[in-house]
């Protein structure tokens, strides 16, 4: 009997990337592949790229070099957003076998069944117009929880962003087929879900991309709430001028929706959010923020925000350092803009000198751990449940509460998995 030909898998990015690098290895080892861990000397190499800054570019050009030290009769490939991007720059990366653009990535297995290594480097790519089609994945790194895909692409043009040009236009899965994925999900011991996409609450739009909204995001979070088996669904990320009164209403009323929701800001300055062309103002994102905690006092919200963007002058930042001091939000994560080619950004004057940018960002990474301690010290002696998660490292377990606060504490089998009162 032949030996099974094996596969290790790298992750770069969001979790979206992690939950379909995981449908990437399902696929594989239906196709009679066997996984191994990166680290592991594999016969094909298959890494996951993201292009939303020029790190994940630069830390994919270091992956396939590692990989060459350690294995250099291996196959490489690359896919992912950076993939799809720039296919004919990564082809130029030695020892690259093997590019997959957005619309071939989910057919890795017939590519790879007619590689050799040694041949010139083969692009599979098309114009990201073209691309059409939805598919499912989810993460099964653990049984605790799991990223499920219900959404992909997106229609808006952010003047920073490359990810319409990377993943195409706005598409969903239909709402019977997430609820059978969460089911299949729940018989197999998963107790958390969170949803994920692109623009999560522009779900609805059908898998070809079409402008029909037979289904919303309220009307599937609706649905989801319905399943036995799942005890907790998180909302990944979702813009703040999609997340209706009525989603946050549907969530402060849920047993398995937790008090939990990541809103990206990018600005506190309307001038700025103009420029970027967001689609809302500050003064909804403070709207939405006061509504949450109306309803959910304890509830945990995390923003997502960008320093240096062009025309950022010292007065738009301190607009933006004094909204998020007065907003009652938990975390902060923040970004240091950097240039991305072909985006409407890089017409934007005056350009913000790096020094600058990376004073902002410490400034903000100081006010979002503030941010944090705060949002913690407030839930000192109250109790939560904690969803503990199976791995144990060096003697410890971690899981999340409700609300999104990590606990730390001595490994015990009997709670991975499990849901355990805790007093914080």
């Amino acid at each position: 009997m032949a030996e099974k030909r094996t596969v290790a898998f790298h992750t770069l990015g969001c979790k979206l990337n992690f939950s379909e690098t995981s449908a990437l290895g399902r696929l594989l080892e239906q196709d009679g592949f066997e996984k191994k861990e990166f680290e592991d000397t594999a016969d094909v190499y298959v890494i996951n790229t993201c292009s939303v800054t020029d790190n994940a570019d630069k830390e994919c050009r270091q992956l396939v070099r590692r990989i060459q030290r350690r294995s250099p009769e291996s196959m490489i490939v690359i896919t992912g957003c950076y993939a799809q991007l720039k296919p004919k720059e990564i082809a130029q990366i030695p020892g690259v076998d093997l590019v997959l653009g957005a619309a071939e990535k989910f057919n890795i297995p017939e590519h790879l069944a007619s590689l050799t290594k040694g041949d010139s480097t083969k692009i599979c790519s098309c114009d990201i117009e073209e691309v059409s089609g939805f598919n499912s994945s989810w993460s099964v790194n653990d049984r605790t929880r799991t990223f499920l895909k219900v959404q992909d692409g997106c229609d808006y043009t952010c003047s920073f962003c490359t990810i319409p040009m990377a993943r195409g236009k706005s598409r969903s899965d239909s709402i019977a087929n997430v609820l059978e994925n969460a089911r299949k999900l729940a018989d197999s011991g998963v107790k958390e879900i969170v949803l994920t996409g692109v623009n999560l609450g522009d779900f609805g739009k059908g898998p070809d991309g079409n402008k029909r909204h037979e289904e919303s995001f309220y009307d599937l979070v609706q649905a989801l709430d319905l399943v036995d088996g799942i005890q907790r669904y998180r909302i990944s990320s979702i813009e703040p001028n999609l997340l209706t009164k009525d989603i946050i209403s549907l969530v402060a009323n849920s047993r398995k929706f937790m008090p939990h929701f990541h809103i990206p800001l990018q600005s506190g300055s309307n001038r700025i959010l103009s420029l970027m062309r967001r689609r809302y103002k500050r003064e909804l994102y403070a709207e939405r923020v006061e509504l949450i905690k109306q309803l959910m006092p304890d509830c945990s919200i995390g923003v997502d925000v960008i320093v240096g963007f062009p025309g950022e002058d010292d007065a738009s930042f301190q607009e933006t350092f004094d909204f998020l001091h007065a907003l009652d939000v938990s975390y902060l994560h923040v970004f240091t803009y950097s240039e991305r080619a072909n985006t409407a950004a890089l017409d934007i004057k005056p350009i913000v000198p790096i020094h600058i940018r990376n004073e902002r960002n410490k400034t903000l990474r100081n006010l979002g751990y503030m941010k944090q301690q705060y949002f913690q010290q407030l839930q000192a002696g109250k109790t939560r449940k904690v969803l503990f998660e199976g791995h144990s490292k060096n003697g410890m377990m971690e899981g999340y509460t409700d609300n999104y606060i990590r606990i730390n504490t001595p490994f015990r089998a009997e709670w991975v998995n499990e849901l355990v009162e805790w007093s914080i």
